[in-house]
């Protein structure tokens, strides 16, 4: 499965983006999906994980309560909205998915990675 993620582009702090990681390929509907990020100087960092139904999901504490992963598996298409952004969300954001299905917080357990996308957020 190929995954094209976008959406990523320059906002203040306090602003919302919506990510989209769009699959071709294969359906989506079996994998489960996951955004990472990574910002200058650091390391890749787990974001949020998804089910491949949708019913489990989960967040890292530092983007809890401000983003939300979802999917739409009729469009073929994962989504990250990102609410109340802060300066630190400044990074590359990439959209993974794994063929096991599982909403996996480690990045070693996904199979396929799109290209990334930036986003920056301007305090």
């Amino acid at each position: 499965v190929q995954l094209q993620a976008s959406g990523g582009g320059l906002v203040q702090a306090g602003d919302s983006l919506r990510l989209s990681c769009a699959a071709s390929g294969r359906t989506l509907s079996k994998y489960g999906m996951g955004w990472f990020r990574q910002a200058p100087g650091k390391e890749r960092e787990f974001v949020a994980g998804i089910s491949w139904g949708g019913g489990i999901t989960t967040y890292a504490d530092s983007v809890k309560g401000r983003f939300t992963i979802s999917r739409d598996n009729r469009k073929n298409t994962g989504y990250l909205q990102m609410n109340s952004l802060k300066p630190e969300d400044t990074a590359v954001y990439y959209c993974a998915a794994n063929d096991r299905g599982l909403a996996n917080r480690d990045y070693a357990a996904y199979d396929y990675w799109g290209q990334g996308t930036l986003v920056t957020v301007s305090s």
